[in-house]
């Protein structure tokens, strides 16, 4: 059994690694920071989980997870999503509630339990953020999304996933119903990293920031 302090440090590395460009490794001041750490403690939890084989350290450069550690990383992400779409779906939490709320309870449920929750929700794919839930052998659906900050004038998509990382940009996206399955359309790209004036479904229109538009990911709707 792993410590909630080892599979906390998993999950990060993970989703770390899937955020950072193709091929670049994972920094210990990126961990740290993301693990609300010092460097020092990140350093010494590294240093333990290369001792365990779950990943692999290269001084100066970062880390990277081990197939062993990427298993057990993702059977992580499993529980964890898992209970974030339960708590949505089932129980009525808003979508900014549901991160830490499964954060706490990831660590404690069985694979009877997960297997229960698995089968209630219907086997779902994708989670209450629109990030992929891992199957419980270990695949993970890749998506190719594009952020909506890097949308052209003039296309049109459809909201597919949201950074999770930050509550209150989610109670914001909620506000102004920009919530997966929203169909938006760029409507006009402001110079020098301005606001995009973006359409919203058939009647609205809004100024959305480009740090927002940033943690939102879309897929180019068919012409």
């Amino acid at each position: 059994m792993l410590s909630e302090a080892v599979q906390d440090y998993l999950k990060s590395i993970y989703k770390l690694s899937h955020a950072s460009q193709a091929g670049e490794m994972v920094t210990t001041s990126l961990i740290a920071e993301r693990m609300q750490v010092s460097a020092a403690s990140a350093t010494n939890m590294i240093k333990k989980l290369a001792e365990l084989r779950l990943l692999d350290h290269t001084p100066y450069q970062g880390v990277e997870l081990t197939p062993t550690g990427v298993k057990m990383a993702l059977e992580i992400v499993r529980h964890h999503r898992l209970l974030e779409l339960y708590l949505r779906q089932s129980l009525g939490y808003d979508w900014d509630q549901v991160d830490a709320e499964a954060d706490r309870l990831e660590h404690a449920i069985s694979e009877d339990f997960e297997d229960r929750i698995d089968r209630a929700l219907g086997f779902p794919t994708v989670g209450a953020h629109g990030e992929p839930i891992p199957s419980k052998e270990g695949d993970i659906a890749v998506h190719n999304y594009r952020r909506l900050a890097d949308m052209a004038e003039g296309e049109r998509c459809w909201i597919r996933q949201v950074s999770d990382r930050d509550p209150a940009l989610l109670r914001y996206l909620d506000e102004h119903g920009l919530i997966l399955g929203t169909e938006v359309e760029i409507r006009e790209r402001a110079p020098f990293r301005g606001p995009l004036r973006i359409a919203i479904g058939v009647d609205r229109e809004h100024h959305l920031g480009l740090e927002a538009a940033e943690q939102i990911y879309v897929e180019i709707a068919a012409a």
